[in-house]
């Protein structure tokens, strides 16, 4: 029997659904499940779905970044970023960007045709850190204290930082793979170019998104025009050459702030995204490939092994500087190490590249096994990194698979 798109839409959602039924058993997250649905199920394994099934359904794949980082700059709103202060935002420049230091120079030392832009791109992606897997343990086990109070901005604000970082370095990575000579508007305006293109665009989108509410009051219709906004947003991403993630964060923050009940607004937004990022995780289980990922081993053990360090000590320094608490200098760092949404996102736009096609798919499988073991022990190293900082009390250490519904955002 021929497997339709339609047909393979369904086994993405029943694989998903579940596999996310065993991750509660064993008290893991389930983006770890979805995308072990999609290994099982896509064309490398079982094949229920095929390489043609997967090209149809790399629309989904845009659509579901757009909101991905739509929701993230919905939580950028002014008045929180005067409140957690510059010293915060020291925290998460520093360690953003030693994850990326530290994964592309260690990188470099990898021979192979395409180390320097395979380096850049693995860099950049390394500073982006996954919030759901973080906050879920904070909220489960009641976290209260200095490490706790300093981590939820970070892992905000971090996301914002790691688009812009993979922005710049996607575009040296391209000069890089083509042999392009690397002038002054290839390494610098045309990244830049890139960034205020998108900002503004998104911007524009976000202020007319904001202006119409006032005349759609109905959740029906506010829905509507939200995902018009954010499908709007990727296309003219796609269209004139800008960052899609970019883009959809600028049209979230600027909404954001422009609607005093944007909070109520977005939540209606996140009613309708689980099954799209369903798809989105399951589908991006179905790409990796396992026969690429014994050739990639290496990349993989130095990209999981090298961001743990700049992430850990990266935090560490921050906090020196800040002169934070010691329990924040000691213990942040342990839990900024699970990643997922963003940077299976970042994986995909790389992925569509034509200027890095030749090792798009080494990129994309070291990103998702990177994924896989981080989900699977980071919400680990968090508990336990808060119960050693004492912020996780005696009565509240059992785990346990309950969440606020209303709070909860997947990335």
């Amino acid at each position: 029997m021929e497997i339709t798109t339609l047909l393979a839409i369904g086994f993405c959602l029943v694989a998903g659904l579940l596999l996310s039924r065993l991750m509660k058993l064993l008290n893991l997250p389930n983006v770890t499940g979805y995308l072990i649905a999609g290994l099982l199920i896509g064309p490398y394994v079982s094949k229920l779905v095929s390489k043609e099934n997967l090209e149809a359904l790399s629309v989904i794949t845009e659509v579901a970044l757009g909101f991905i980082a739509f929701s993230i700059g919905g939580e950028f709103k002014l008045t929180y970023m005067k409140k957690i202060g510059g010293k915060l935002i020291g925290i998460t420049l520093m360690q953003a960007l030693c994850a990326t230091a530290f994964v592309t120079i260690a990188l470099l030392f990898i021979p192979g045709e395409h180390r320097v832009p395979q380096a850049l791109v693995l860099g950049a992606i390394a500073s982006a850190t996954a919030p759901a897997a973080t906050l879920m343990v904070v909220r489960q086990y009641k976290s209260k204290g200095a490490v706790t109070d300093t981590l939820l901005p970070v892992v905000a604000f971090d996301d914002a930082v790691g688009l812009i970082l993979f922005s710049v370095c996607f575009s040296l990575a391209g000069v890089f793979a083509t042999g392009a000579e690397l002038t002054f508007k290839e390494a610098v305006w045309k990244p830049l170019f890139e960034i205020i293109k998108s900002l503004v665009a998104g911007g524009a989108i976000g202020a007319l998104l904001a202006l119409c509410m006032r005349f759609f009051r109905s959740r029906g219709n506010r829905l509507c025009l939200m995902i018009t906004a954010v499908i709007i947003g990727v296309a003219l991403a796609s269209s004139l050459e800008m960052s899609s993630l970019l883009t959809c964060m600028m049209i979230g923050a600027v909404f954001a702030n422009m609607r005093k009940d944007a909070i109520n607004i977005l939540e209606n937004s996140d009613r309708w995204t689980p099954p799209l990022f369903m798809l989105f995780f399951v589908v991006s289980g179905a790409q990796l490939d396992l026969s690429v990922l014994m050739q990639a081993g290496l990349v993989g053990v130095v990209y999981i092994v090298f961001r743990s360090l700049g992430k850990y000590l990266g935090s560490y320094w921050g906090s020196a500087l800040a002169k934070a608490d010691p329990k924040v200098k000691k213990y942040l760092g342990i839990t900024l190490l699970p990643q997922a949404g963003v940077a299976i996102g970042m994986a995909q736009v790389v992925s569509k590249s034509a200027e890095l096609a030749e090792f798009s798919s080494q990129i994309v499988t070291v990103v998702l096994f990177a994924t896989l073991v981080y989900e699977l022990i980071g919400p680990i190293l968090t508990k336990a990194a808060l119960m050693k900082a004492g912020e996780i009390e005696a009565a509240n250490s059992k785990f346990r698979l309950t969440f606020d519904r209303r709070s909860k955002k997947v990335r």
